[in-house]
């Protein structure tokens, strides 16, 4: 396929899903159509069916480039300082302030929808989240290595990595939770130290 052609899908696809996001954004996913994304970007119903078979698969996509976007800032975060506590730290901070800014459109995803509805939207909730917790997890990973090559940490085998982890996240979505609920983000650095700092007492040579 020539590189005009590629180019031009992309810009479309981009359009797609700048679109979609704005419309779920608005009116919920449960309202948005096939046919209101078209007429968003200006084109027939037809053409999306070239890129997307169904409006779940382009909330997919749209899911799967805010998850991206979220464990880039976090992965930047993380690359800008040098020791282990400093990067769960930076790990930890960098989530929640990114949860903190896309919260608007989260919460509105599920407006007007029926039982029925709300039912399906959990489970494509529940596969979003167990792919943030594996690539999340394999970050966090690659920090808990690097610690223990370097001598910051004891060494551990993979079954203890695989439980810190689970523990840290499982903690953090606690906290992101009560921070969410009580809407109270200044809070946000006091709280992460502390809870660095118990993770890294347990886990220190």
């Amino acid at each position: 396929m020539p590189v005009t052609n590629l180019v031009k899908e992309d810009i479309v696809q981009e359009q797609i899903l700048q679109a979609a996001k704005r419309l779920f954004h608005v009116h919920g996913l449960h309202k948005v159509t096939m046919d209101d994304v078209a007429k968003a970007i200006g084109k027939g119903r037809s053409s999306l069916y070239y890129y997307y078979s169904s409006k779940d698969e382009i909330f997919d996509a749209v899911m799967n480039r805010e998850i991206g976007e979220m464990l880039a800032a976090i992965a930047h975060a993380v690359d800008q300082v040098p020791t282990v506590e400093q990067k769960i730290n930076a790990f930890c901070i960098a989530k929640l302030k990114v949860l903190r800014k896309k919260r608007a459109f989260y919460n509105t995803l599920d407006a007007g929808m029926d039982a029925d509805a709300i039912s399906h939207f959990n489970k494509t909730k529940v596969i979003h989240h167990n792919l943030i917790m594996k690539q999340e997890g394999a970050l966090l990973n690659q920090i808990l290595i690097f610690g223990m090559e370097n001598g910051e940490l004891r060494t551990m085998n993979k079954k203890d990595q695989d439980l810190v982890i689970f523990v840290l996240l499982s903690s953090l979505h606690g906290l992101k939770r009560e921070i969410l609920m009580e809407n109270n983000f200044e809070n946000i650095g006091p709280v992460v130290n502390t809870l660095t700092h118990m993770v890294m007492h347990g886990l220190k040579k």
